[in-house]
């Protein structure tokens, strides 16, 4: 195993086309790392200076404390995963899991050995005579990370490996993953676009946009804490409802902040959390709240300054919840990435002078669209960022 250092690694093509700027990231030996972004944020082309496909312009990669800068790839004792499974069809599984192990002329008694243990791993002994085509998807996969887990590299490499597979198969290989890490305890960086899959995989996760790290951290203070709207937007599913509103404060001591003609009152610990917030007093901040602080307050109940008023625009029974959709009369707030998601999507986007909101309530709601609803705001958990350059407010 072994520790992977990206210092200020950057990455410009021969046209001048920069794909990376500046990246310096510290994967520790036995860690589990997940790069995500949007397409084309460039994450792909960090994992693949790592692995020595692609040629550093600035900064260094150090694996184990050795700067491998222009160490061949095949020198760098890594293994790479695919999103494509780059196995070999004409040969057997148990060939192509061997195939590494082959080229190096390791005893055959000892490649037996191996693949078999690995095969045993990954549930795949009963599959060693068959050759890929009569493999499913998840099979394959499992394939061609036995292919990569046999060599016992110092680390492993993994590009979108299961973006091919359904949701369903998706799910069970996350799993998969995740445990054959744990046991096996290898340093892994692993690159995805799917937000749901860097939360559950990674130890850490860093999030890219435009080929710049915007934050790195575990998932869950991702989550609670984003650094700016790029990565509180692309962090949760569905996104944070962003909007724009005037902060308060009242001669009492109360603050709020309006949504249309309604307010909401922030709470002291949000105050004292985020005294930052005090210098916006009387300014336009952004506001963000995610779904699942959202809910039905004729289920879960009213409280002051807790509660907006709106009609159901969409409603959506997903069986665990219900997502509603609904208008307020605040001025939308929506990041480049959002917008991107929403019109591949199809999605519904705010009215002129309006933003629709989504709410995750709960399954035992009875909310139908066109119809009012109360609509509770655990307004412990708002967040604030700075409308003039998108970071979030806290000290």
């Amino acid at each position: 195993m072994a520790g992977i250092e990206i210092d200020r690694v950057g990455k410009v093509y021969a046209d001048g086309t920069r794909a990376v700027t500046d990246l310096s990231i510290e994967v520790m030996d036995g860690e589990f790392l997940v790069l995500v972004g949007p397409s084309g944020c460039g994450k792909t082309t960090a994992l693949r200076m790592v692995a020595g496909l692609e040629e550093i312009s600035e900064g260094e990669v150090r694996i184990d404390g050795r700067v491998v800068n222009r160490v061949p790839a095949r020198d760098r004792d890594v293994a790479m995963v695919f999103q494509s499974y780059a196995l070999y069809p004409h040969l057997t599984v148990f060939d192509n899991i061997a195939f590494g192990l082959t080229l190096r002329k390791m005893p055959k008694p000892q490649i037996e050995r191996r693949v078999r243990e690995v095969a045993d791993v990954l549930e795949l002994a009963d599959h060693l005579h068959r050759k890929p085509r009569h493999l499913s998807g998840g099979q394959r996969q499992r394939v061609a990370m036995g292919r990569a887990i046999v060599r016992e590299p110092r680390a492993f490499l993994m590009d979108e490996p299961l973006s091919n597979l359904d949701a369903k198969l998706r799910m069970q290989m996350r799993a998969q993953i995740a445990r054959i890490q744990r046991d096996l305890g290898v340093t892994t960086v692993y690159v995805t676009h799917d937000q749901t899959e860097a939360m559950t995989l990674g130890d850490r996760v860093a999030v890219m946009r435009g080929g710049v790290l915007q934050q790195i951290a575990p998932p869950q203070d991702l989550y609670d804490r984003p650094v700016n709207m790029l990565v509180a937007g692309f962090i949760g599913s569905p996104g944070m409802n962003m909007f724009a509103a005037d902060l308060v404060f009242a001669p009492d001591g109360h603050v709020s902040i309006g949504v249309g003609d309604q307010r909401l009152t922030v709470p002291p610990g949000v105050l004292h959390a985020r005294p930052a917030l005090r210098e916006f007093d009387g300014r336009r901040v952004v506001v963000g709240i995610r779904p699942e602080d959202l809910d039905d307050a004729e289920i879960v109940g009213r409280a002051d300054g807790a509660t907006l008023v709106a009609v159901a625009d969409l409603v959506e029974a997903m069986g665990s919840d219900v997502m509603v959709h609904f208008p307020v009369d605040v001025e939308p707030v929506r990041t480049e990435d959002r917008e991107k998601l929403d019109r591949e999507a199809g999605g519904i986007g705010a009215r002129a002078g309006s933003s629709v909101l989504v709410g995750r309530f709960s399954p035992r709601t009875r909310v139908f669209e066109g119809e009012p609803i109360a609509v509770r705001v655990d307004v412990d958990n708002l967040h604030f960022f700075d409308p003039a350059d998108g970071r979030s407010i806290w000290h």
